[in-house]
């Protein structure tokens, strides 16, 4: 991770409606999408892999397998800039619930941590 940055930066996988991601980055912070990275039809594995490399914070409707993946990612000892599992919302309203989690912590607090909203 980046000392120098201060904000997370959000990777959207392709199930998060891609508005999520304007409305974010039209309050001041940086996020991308599956379909702006050339990563559509990516496996999830290769799209965390991808995030982390990149250090960007997964944000995901897809629990299941990004819980599966993180507990993999921590066992084997691997980073990751963080995963956030969101419950399939209104764009609006997850884009809220982003912010909030933004505007709260630094990078470094995402950093190898699931959360949840």
């Amino acid at each position: 991770m980046d000392p120098e940055r201060l904000f997370a930066r959000l990777y959207l996988d392709e199930d998060v409606h891609v508005r999520v991601a304007r409305i974010v980055r039209g309050h001041g912070f940086s996020a991308c999408t599956t379909r702006g990275q050339d990563m559509l039809g990516a496996t999830d594995e290769e799209q965390l892999a991808f995030a982390a490399d990149h250090n960007f914070v997964v944000v995901t409707h897809n629990r299941e397998d990004f819980e599966n993946l993180a507990r993999r990612y921590f066992q084997e000892g691997r980073t990751h800039a963080g995963i956030i599992c969101a419950i399939r919302r209104p764009p609006r309203e997850c884009a809220r619930r982003l912010l909030t989690l933004l505007n709260e912590r630094t990078a470094a607090e995402f950093e190898n941590q699931l959360l949840y909203m």
